[in-house]
């Protein structure tokens, strides 16, 4: 693979994270708990959805294909997606949400902490004008898991069940293929073996804060680097795409 190839790759699944957990995020509009956290969850599917736009516009430019960056989020299908299976978990309640979001944004802070230092000027760029806002979205994330957590025995409760079915798609956050040990390499990609001793500390810390217990490291799911993902994942796309392959000519 050139680096050409696997840096077009690479982008892609930073666009596919950020645009899913976006959209899973703005199914919450207006369904928050309360006000406030009502806006403040629209404003986190807000940035993911902002950051994404960035990956997919640097991607289309590294394509060089004629494709915008709209078309690669309206234009492919499930299997040519290759987010986390995380991030396209459903909102089965509100602790589901926040669990989710605290696992990937503990993983996203290192990530673009490490992309930081990154030799692809771009990568670097949106990695530096994202990380801010990803320090944001852990410390609002945290607070309510120990919040829940040193809650009621109901909110514990529920924070654990989700913390329990959540975490199987957690070791797929640290895998590596041939495309980031290639960029990775060459300065390029970020080093998630290191990644992932930075998110156990972190993860490991805010449970012991919320009384919650850290599940065992069983089985994990994977698939996304193949394009293989859960069921959730197409109907969120069904939903996602509808309008422009309705109106595939429509302008705006």
């Amino acid at each position: 693979m050139t680096t050409t190839n696997a840096l077009y790759h690479y982008c892609l699944r930073l666009g596919d994270d950020a645009v899913v957990l976006g959209h899973r995020l703005a199914e919450m509009c207006s369904r928050g708990p309360f006000l406030e956290e009502d806006l403040a969850l629209t404003n986190i599917a807000l940035d993911y959805t902002g950051r994404a736009q960035l990956y997919f516009e640097y991607a289309a430019g590294i394509e060089n294909r004629g494709r915008s960056g709209d078309d690669l989020v309206y234009r492919r299908p499930e299997r040519e997606f290759y987010n986390h299976l995380l991030c396209e978990q459903p909102n089965t309640d509100f602790a589901y949400v926040i669990v989710r979001e605290f696992l990937f944004a503990a993983y996203d802070r290192f990530l673009l902490d490490d992309l930081c230092a990154s030799k692809d000027a771009r990568l670097a760029e949106i990695a530096a004008k994202t990380l801010k806002e990803t320090r944001y979205h852990l410390a609002h994330a945290s607070d309510w898991m120990i919040r829940l957590g040193k809650g009621t025995q109901e909110s514990n409760a529920r924070m654990q069940r989700a913390l329990d079915a959540l975490w199987p798609y957690t070791g797929e956050l640290f895998e590596m293929d041939d495309t980031d040990l290639q960029l990775l390499e060459q300065g390029i990609a970020a080093d998630l073996h290191t990644i992932r001793s930075l998110w156990q500390t972190e993860v490991r810390q805010t449970l012991q804060r919320a009384n919650l217990q850290q599940p065992a490291d069983g089985y994990m799911h994977t698939g996304s680097r193949k394009g293989i993902h859960t069921e959730h994942l197409g109907h969120l796309l069904a939903e996602m795409q509808y309008l422009v392959r309705a109106y595939p000519e429509a302008v705006w």
